[in-house]
Order: structure tokens, then sequence, then C-alpha cells
């Protein structure tokens, strides 16, 4: 049986969720992801809506994306990610209004290895390293926050 591990972290950004929620679109975590650079397949621009697909990295970091479900509305994103020399995972984020700029956003990773590769990365985020991964999202964003707010993200 395949290693299947799902973690989820909650962390609080100083932002209302009208805002906060296009942060954690793929052209949202270029503007704070230090190295995130999609490739764009469909749409090419890179547009944020349901069904877009993009890749990054490369090697055996090389993953693809899709975007299965957007509603900016409630605050929801779930992407299916593959990286085919290791790992499958669902990430869901989960973005809701804690206060008028405050904004609790619920990170989840459903993952599955594809190979003893995949083993290794899945159980490298046991054990508070999953917490301490979606932590330094927190601390990033929160670095940059007036730049993101300001920021038209597509």
């Amino acid at each position: 049986m395949p290693m299947h591990r799902v973690f989820t972290h909650t962390i609080t950004i100083a932002a209302a969720l009208s805002t906060c929620q296009r942060f954690f679109s793929p052209a949202g975590e270029e503007l704070w992801v230090d190295g995130w650079r999609p490739t764009y397949l469909h749409p090419a621009d890179g547009r944020t809506q349901r069904g877009m697909v993009f890749t990054t990295g490369s090697g055996d970091d090389f993953t693809v994306w899709g975007l299965a479900d957007f509603d900016a509305l409630s605050g929801y994103a779930r992407y299916s990610r593959v990286t085919p020399v290791s790992r499958s995972a669902w990430v869901e984020v989960r973005c809701q209004a804690a206060g008028p700029q405050a904004t609790a956003v619920e990170v989840t990773y459903s993952m599955t290895a594809l190979t003893p590769a995949g083993e290794s990365a899945i159980a490298a985020m046991e054990g508070g390293a999953f917490a301490a991964m979606i932590e330094q999202w927190r601390a990033a964003i929160d670095a940059r926050l007036p730049q993101l707010c300001a920021a038209t993200i597509r």
C-alpha cells in the first residue's frame, strides 16, 4: 500500500478576506514565494480560473498542477499536484474572515507516495515540519503585506 498522509495547519494573515484569498493563487504566490515561477499552460496568461494548468520546478522537482476548484467568494481553492518521480497531492486552501482585517488560512496537503522518494518526501513533512513550512508562508506574506495588498493579481 502506498504511503498516504494528510497534513493541516492554520495561519492568520493581517488582511481582509477579500484581499488575502488572492495571495494563494498561482500568480499571487509569485509575489511572496521566493523562486516560485510557474509556467502557465492554460490559460497562457496565468489568469486564475478553475481548470488552469501550470508547472513548477525541474528535474526531480518538476511538478504539474491543476486548479480543480476555485471560489473567490467563499475563499476556497483546491489544487491537484503531481511530482511524477515521487508523489501526488491535493492541496486545499480555505480562507475565512477572522475579523475586519484578519483572515484565517487553513492549508491541507493530502499526499500519496508514488515511489520510495515520495515516501521520504512525505515522511519529511511529519513531526511538525508541515506546520513549520506553513508558518514560513505566514512570515513571507507578513514581510511583504503592504505590497501584496496594493498589487493587482490576475
